[in-house]
């Protein structure tokens, strides 16, 4: 009997962690140094994930990171830093909406915009990016527009 229960136990918690695997995505995210929405641009800009899914960041010129930016992400959202010229995966573990930045080219506005799940934050993001956006000299409404694609 015990180990009737115990198997069956098992079974349980293996389909569960299986069915769990199944729904999450992987996404990418291109580093680029042009595109249609001008010079130093990631691709998708907007990106709309659940939460669980991972965004690899791909860079497909040389040159480029991705991270996190403080005040723009969550509350409670892990921070990342993604090395120059190098991938990096992340895992999106909190909903709302997250501004992504490529450190070296961030004074010409090149970010990216990934919301996971509802975008519970977006009105404290769209605040903190008008004063993030004070110190872009090229794209200097790349951030907004971007943001007032979300829904």
């Amino acid at each position: 009997m015990r180990n009737t229960l115990f198997g069956a136990m098992f079974g349980i918690a293996l389909s569960a962690s299986f069915s769990t695997l199944a729904y999450a995505a992987e996404h990418e995210v291109l580093m680029l140094n042009t595109n249609a929405s001008g010079i130093m641009a990631f691709e998708p800009a907007l990106l709309n994930v659940a939460v669980g899914d991972t965004v690899k960041f791909i860079p497909k010129d040389m040159g480029h990171n991705a991270e996190s930016i403080e005040g723009l992400m969550p509350v409670g959202a892990a921070s990342f830093k993604g090395d120059i010229s190098a991938e990096i995966i992340i895992k999106i573990e909190k909903e709302g909406v997250y501004v992504v930045q490529c450190n070296p080219h961030s004074m010409m506005a090149m970010v990216s915009v990934i919301v996971a799940g509802k975008a519970t934050n977006l009105a404290q993001i769209k605040e903190q990016a008008e004063n993030y956006s004070t110190k872009f000299v090229m794209n200097k409404t790349r951030l907004q527009e971007i943001l007032a694609k979300i829904n």
